[in-house]
């Protein structure tokens, strides 16, 4: 297998609905972007997956080692194989690798942010800086391309939290401000015995319209010249916020069970995106 294969394979295996975008780019930019995939995979998997923390760290360590294997050209694993020559052709600085290996260092042990603001330090490292090598990979010319990046790369992140927050809570990971849970009323430890408690749906929604107000931001700050390079992240957004829409009428019930959008329904949404009005 190919480090290109391995990296299309890792892509796909993930269920993700940023797969569904993909699919619609041309093939050397389809490549890329899931080699860049892939390594983000590689590294959340990391803190995911391993429940000492300690191994966890070194293991992170050692895919900082592998971040400086693919820019001097002598990467060992597949992903960092596949991912050398994107990071030349493409320009892509190192820097937004190591705030992103920092942004999946921030998972390890028990996760908790005092307020919205620490949070978005966290979203700008786990999501941001990935909004920002997608964009390059897609064609970025804009400066207002890249913050409409890094917008767009913190409103998923959010969704994100509010979509996992039972899988999130039973990892010790509680990503929903203190403040937020505070203002409503909700206690930690329900959380964290994955119950519903009163007064989570009011804080989810809330969280959902910062969610919406940093989208709005991001399509605001997309010059129209760039749409149409652009649409493998339109088409995510449209995937994220669609799935959004669905947990709100469904009363953000997350700690009793997980909403889910189709495989045919994620397709349909991308295809509207891409075939549509630029």
């Amino acid at each position: 297998m190919t480090p290109d294969e391995y990296c299309r394979q890792r892509t796909a295996a993930s269920g993700s609905s940023f797969y569904y975008s993909f699919r619609f780019l041309p093939a050397a930019q389809r490549r890329a972007i899931h080699a860049l995939y892939a390594f983000c995979r590689e590294v959340d998997d990391v803190v995911d997956e391993c429940s000492d923390a300690g191994v966890a760290r070194t293991t992170l360590e050692w895919w900082r080692d592998e971040l400086s294997r693919v820019y001097d050209g002598t990467p060992q694993h597949p992903v960092g194989q596949a991912l050398a020559p994107v990071v030349v052709d493409y320009g892509l600085a190192r820097e937004h690798f190591e705030e992103l290996l920092d942004g999946m260092a921030m998972d390890i042990g028990p996760v908790r942010y005092a307020t919205l603001r620490e949070l978005g330090l966290y979203c700008y490292r786990a999501a941001g800086v990935v909004g920002i090598l997608a964009a390059q990979l897609f064609g970025a010319r804009s400066h207002h391309t890249l913050k409409y990046a890094v917008e767009l790369g913190h409103a998923l992140q959010l969704v994100n939290i509010i979509r996992d927050v039972r899988e999130d809570a039973a990892r010790d990971r509680i990503y929903l401000p203190q403040a937020l849970l505070a203002r409503h009323g909700v206690a930690e430890a329900d959380l964290l015995a994955l119950r519903q408690p009163d007064g989570l749906a009011a804080a989810l929604a809330e969280l959902a319209g910062v969610a919406r107000d940093h989208y709005r931001k991001a399509l605001a700050w997309l010059p129209l010249e760039e749409r149409r390079d652009q649409r493998s992240g339109l088409m995510m957004a449209a995937i994220y916020f669609t799935l959004l829409d669905v947990v709100e009428a469904d009363g953000f019930q997350m700690m009793r069970h997980r909403i889910h959008l189709g495989t045919l329904r994620k397709l349909w949404i991308a295809g509207r995106v891409a075939f549509g009005p630029a």
